[in-house]
């Protein structure tokens, strides 16, 4: 699924963009608040990367199910696996990069929220590994 290759390669780009930005341009007075948002761009990098891998299995499955179009638990697997990392790097990235932008984020809960799509996402990952197509 082309959608998986875009938000990856968008997602890389941005990482790679943010952490330019946050070693070269951010002024904070607290080299933690640096720390934290540095940590935002390594997390979207990897997860960008998780992203791509995502593109590639989703379309090794799609040329696996041929002509039937047959989707099985594992082609399922891979689009939450997708689905998860991409709303996970908004909600725990976003969260961090929002900690050295504005040196706060919102009570909502939205850092954790985001890990626990992160380890859905690889989890979801695992279980494409281990169900048939």
């Amino acid at each position: 699924m082309r959608i998986w290759l875009f938000l990856g390669g968008l997602n890389g780009l941005l990482a790679v963009a943010a952490g330019a930005y946050g070693w070269h341009w951010l002024e904070v007075s607290n080299p933690v608040i640096r720390d934290t948002f540095l940590m935002g761009s390594d997390y979207q990098m990897w997860h960008a990367l998780a992203l791509l891998a995502v593109a590639w299995l989703a379309s090794r499955r799609t040329a696996e199910s041929g002509e039937s179009g047959r989707q099985g638990s594992g082609a399922i697997a891979i689009r939450i696996a997708g689905l998860a990392f991409a709303i996970g790097i908004v909600l725990f990235s976003g969260s961090l990069y929002a900690i050295g932008l504005i040196g706060t984020i919102p009570d909502i809960n939205a850092a954790p929220a985001g890990g626990v799509c992160l380890i859905i996402g690889w989890a979801a990952l695992i279980w494409a590994a281990v169900v048939r197509a």
